[in-house]
């Protein structure tokens, strides 16, 4: 949830950091009472009254009156439909991910540049071969320690990657993850050189990832498709690898379509 401690006094931007902050913590929460709202988000309970009256008279929430509960409202919805659509994942990126996810069992994903961050756009899993724990779409934080985000990294110029670098840090996410500038730039030439990223429980314990980029007509890199599963993927290396290339191969040619 967002921190609007230190902005309550700021007066519209105050303001609008606490519609946000409970905004989330609806969300997080899958609706949730006033008192609840202040409990998480920390802010007195006639705020949050205030507040949410003018969320729910803007349609940002609902007020389900007979539960004394907070839900999202529909304009929220209407924000998340433009946002999949903004993003405009074609059904071809989509129907190679949902292959590899049938393919190899494993969760699979598509990522992007959004501005100047890595974004998870489109995600193929299933309750035998659940996504990443945590991960959603939009997700874009941990970038140097998945599979996707390094081979993301690897295709930005060197001032590019120090700024986001500098912008997100290198946070311990396991002991395995790396944290040095130094090592990542190594090992993203290699990434760079052989033209797949793996990364083994470096964003979670137990986890194993695999990333090939795809791109444009240009020869930009644009996006990456990638599988995560247990430990045992690794096991598979030679199969993953094959499909994520051949995955990858077929996206970029159908981006390449497009920017014809």
């Amino acid at each position: 949830v967002t921190d609007v401690r230190l902005a309550r006094d700021r007066g519209s931007d105050g303001a609008l950091l606490r519609a946000l902050s409970i905004l989330e913590a609806v969300a997080d929460s899958n609706g949730a009472s006033a008192k609840e709202i202040a409990a998480i988000t920390d802010l007195p309970l006639p705020t949050v009254y205030r507040v949410v009256r003018l969320l729910v008279a803007e349609d940002y929430l609902v007020h389900l009156r007979s539960e004394h509960r907070f839900e999202l409202g529909f304009k929220v919805h209407h924000l998340a439909t433009s946002l999949h659509r903004q993003l405009g994942v074609p059904p071809v990126v989509r129907a190679e991910v949902a292959r590899l996810h049938a393919d190899l069992g494993a969760a699979a994903y598509w990522t992007v540049y959004r501005g100047s961050n890595v974004v998870v756009a489109y995600i193929a899993d299933s309750p035998e071969a659940p996504r990443i724990r945590l991960l959603d779409f939009g997700l874009h934080e941990g970038a140097h320690g998945t599979a996707f985000g390094k081979v993301m990294l690897a295709g930005m110029t060197p001032a590019q990657r120090r700024e986001y670098l500098d912008a997100h840090g290198m946070p311990a996410m396991t002991p395995t993850t790396i944290t040095s500038a130094e090592e990542l730039e190594e090992h993203l030439e290699k990434v760079s050189r052989v033209g797949i990223a793996w990364e083994y429980e470096e964003f979670q314990p137990g986890l194993v990832c695999a990333a090939v980029g795809a791109r444009d007509a240009a020869g930009r890199m644009v996006g990456s498709v990638a599988v995560s599963g247990g430990p045992g993927l690794r096991r598979h290396e030679p199969e993953v690898e094959r499909a994520l290339r051949a995955a990858a191969s077929r996206v970029s040619r159908c981006l390449r379509g497009r920017d014809a």
